[in-house]
């Protein structure tokens, strides 16, 4: 199950890249931008902005789970079966109603991500798994980057790494490259902002860097979770701490994913602003040096 498939990318890893998201997530954090990606299943965005006055074709193809109350669109979504989904699918003439979660053949997407050779070979670019957790689906994972490993492409996968091992090992003879988050080391807030295990994620980091692929760690800089001193700090010297790594990218929250918690009828729990502390930045960069890795800022 995947949702989305991105060219063109100049930020996932070396050169021009093709994105792969896949469908599936064992954290819920509360800034994700990507929460269409969190359930592993297909699932229903509504725009109602787009809604048009008198259409019924939504209604026509789920009346148990779609019906108008005073002109609004009302969706029962615990009523939605995956039936329901395949009929709407690209049902609505003014995509107030989209369906996120496709499930191609092996052979359909190697199909999509060989259109790009021409600019991986110029670029020195190739395929970056995303998501979610692309490691939620490991035998997906593993099968599509041996794949394109046979076809000579530059692989990377973009990890929270929260899964058990024995779903990263299948993948690793297969990677280029892994870029891996690193949020916060406390376990109590971690788990108060992620509903996860900090633990698990150190753990498999020690692991993978072990296994003398690249390794690079990636901090989202939130606000009130870890945008302080004492939080990068503590990020930084365990990031400095694992054989191999060298680099460090920082990314400041931003607040681009907020619209699509509405699209899916969810509450947004982030902050609504963006992170803008040159100050901080300062800080994170000076003191990743002192720890001998070498920091950048993605805007």
């Amino acid at each position: 199950m995947i949702f989305d498939l991105q060219r063109y990318s100049t930020h996932d890893g070396p050169g021009i890249r093709t994105l792969v998201f896949l469908k599936g997530c064992s954290l819920a954090c509360r800034w994700c931008q990507n929460p269409e990606s969190r359930s592993p299943r297909a699932e229903l965005l509504f725009d109602p902005r787009r809604c048009l006055s008198g259409c019924d074709l939504c209604q026509n193809a789920c009346p148990t789970a779609i019906s108008r109350r005073e002109e609004a669109l009302q969706i029962d979504r615990a009523r939605l079966t995956r039936d329901h989904l395949l009929s709407l699918r690209d049902l609505c003439p003014s995509e107030a109603l989209t369906v996120c979660g496709r499930e191609p053949s092996l052979d359909e997407l190697m199909t999509e991500i060989l259109r790009d050779r021409p600019f991986f070979e110029r670029s020195g670019g190739g395929v970056t798994l995303s998501g979610g957790e692309p490691f939620m689906q490991p035998e997906l994972a593993a099968t599509l980057l041996a794949r394109c490993k046979a076809e000579g492409l530059h692989t990377a996968v973009e990890t929270c790494l929260h899964v058990p091992w024995q779903q990263i090992e299948p993948s690793l003879p297969h990677l280029d490259l892994v870029l891996a988050d690193l949020k916060h080391v406390d376990e109590q807030r971690f788990f108060d902002w992620t509903r996860g295990k900090a633990a698990l994620v150190l753990a498999n980091l020690r692991r993978l860097a072990e296994q003398r692929i690249p390794l690079q760690i990636r901090v989202p800089l939130i606000p009130g979770f870890n945008a302080d001193e004492d939080s990068i700090k503590a990020i930084i010297e365990a990031a400095a701490g694992l054989k191999g790594v060298t680099e460090i990218h920082f990314l400041p929250y931003h607040t681009l994913g907020m619209g699509k918690y509405a699209l899916l009828d969810l509450p947004y729990e982030a902050p609504d602003r963006p992170l803008d502390d040159p100050d901080l930045l300062h800080f994170a960069h000076t003191h990743a040096q002192r720890q001998g890795l070498t920091p950048v800022t993605r805007g």
